[in-house]
């Protein structure tokens, strides 16, 4: 048989809610230019390009957790486990938080803001405790926690688990307590898992709507969210002044690409961000978010 009548490849045939995770994380951070983020044209110290893609593969196991209905804590611990199998560290740590439960609403074929907040909703303390594990498995930049909540610091890892089951709180109390937290950064991430992905639905109607090929509609994309919002790991880096500066710089180039469709004042952004340190993880998890419900309805690669 030629290779012109061989018969349809698995590759050919509809993809997994799981697949279309991995390839999420893999069009994220192919879509270039992303200005301060890792993307084809750019790697930063000690985290390149090959790292996210090998992140993207290691990830597969804790996603397909989240698409067999296994519970949520559990699917996003051993996703970032799987993930941190690569010599770059923390690649898509903020990505997973938001994919696991798109995956599992997905899965029950209610992939909408009711349907994932659903999934949320029904998050428990042991949930709670997987999630708090996984920040043992890759550094992840968080603000100091305020002075009355030491106990619950992401960063205590496992050690957190006696807290968590003492004031019986599920991940979703969690995520509201990032989301909205007395002193400190509010992150962008908890906040849709608040308020049922809003951003990242809205954002995948943009890039559906678009047109082109999709590594630029995601360098597009970026923009514009990063536009509309101070990215939450700017700020914890740098600080909340910084942030809003960043996402100004972004929205003057954003207008002009806008106008004319050239993305060569985002390459040069893209080159002075790096130079600056600016890294607007938060900005691409959401990106990758809103490409796995692009990918959901219909986006074709």
């Amino acid at each position: 048989m030629s290779d012109n009548t061989r018969p349809p490849a698995e590759s050919d045939r509809d993809r997994t809610p799981a697949e279309n995770a991995q390839l999420a994380l893999l069009l994220e951070v192919s879509g270039t230019p992303k200005p301060g983020n890792v993307d084809r044209h750019r790697d930063l110290d000690g985290l390149r390009f090959e790292h996210f893609m090998a992140g993207a593969v290691g990830a597969a196991a804790g996603l397909r957790r989240a698409e067999a209905g296994d519970p949520v804590g559990v699917a996003f611990e051993e996703a970032v486990a799987g993930m941190a199998t690569q010599q770059g560290g923390n690649t898509q740590f903020g990505c997973l938080l938001l994919l696991v439960p798109l995956v599992r609403a997905a899965a029950t074929d209610d992939l909408s803001p009711a349907g994932v907040s659903e999934i949320v909703a029904a998050t428990t303390v042991d949930d709670a405790v997987q999630f708090y594990r996984a920040f043992e498995h890759v550094d992840v930049a968080v603000g100091d926690p305020p002075p009355d909540a030491d106990a619950l610091d992401v960063r205590r890892g496992a050690a957190a688990e006696s807290t968590l089951r003492e004031r019986e709180l599920p991940l979703a109390a969690i995520m509201e307590l990032a989301a909205d937290p007395a002193e400190g950064v509010p992150d962008g991430n908890a906040r849709e898992w608040v308020t049922g992905f809003d951003r990242a639905f809205t954002a995948a109607d943009k890039l559906l709507a678009d047109s082109g090929p999709v590594g630029d509609r995601t360098a597009r994309l970026f923009l514009d969210l990063l536009a509309a919002q101070p990215d939450t790991l700017v700020a914890t880096t740098h600080d909340a002044a910084t942030a809003r500066e960043v996402s100004q710089r972004a929205a003057t180039v954003a207008e002009r690409i806008a106008a004319d469709g050239d993305l060569t004042a985002a390459e040069e952004l893209a080159g002075e961000f790096v130079d600056a340190g600016y890294n607007p993880g938060t900005t691409a998890d959401l990106a990758a978010a809103a490409l796995f419900i692009a990918l959901e309805r219909g986006l074709s690669v």
